[in-house]
This record gives structure tokens, C-alpha cells and sequence, in this order.
């Protein structure tokens, strides 16, 4: 059974990556392959807080009218 990550989990990965690339001690298959991971969680993050920013604006404008 997979369980979907939270953002705050996606946001915790994402922040190791970027420590284990900024190390500097990384073969360059791996540096690679961190950087791809590293960049599909970004994306996720960013449309995650698109979502949250639309559904706070749609509570906003209910709350206006």
C-alpha cells in the first residue's frame, strides 16, 4: 500500500538533497540522478502551494461576497 507524502515531507527530502549535493561528496552518476529527484520534488511543492494559494483565495472571495 503506498502512502501519498505530505508537503512537509516532500519539503524535508528536498532540503536533504540539496545538503548531500552541497556537500560536494557525491560520485557524479549519483549528483545526477539526486538533482533529477531534487527537481520533480520542487515541482511538486510548487503546484502543491499553487493549489493551497487558489483554494485561500476561493475562501477569500467567499468571505467578500
Amino acid at each position: 500500500m503506498s502512502k501519498t507524502k505530505t508537503y512537509e515531507q516532500k519539503q524535508d527530502e528536498l532540503e536533504a538533497i540539496v545538503a548531500k549535493l552541497e556537500s560536494g561528496n557525491v560520485p557524479l552518476d549519483e549528483m545526477i540522478a539526486l538533482y533529477e529527484q531534487g527537481e520533480a520534488l520542487y515541482r511538486e511543492c510548487a503546484e502543491t502551494l499553487d493549489a493551497y494559494e487558489k483554494r485561500l483565495e476561493s475562501f477569500a472571495k467567499k468571505e467578500n461576497d
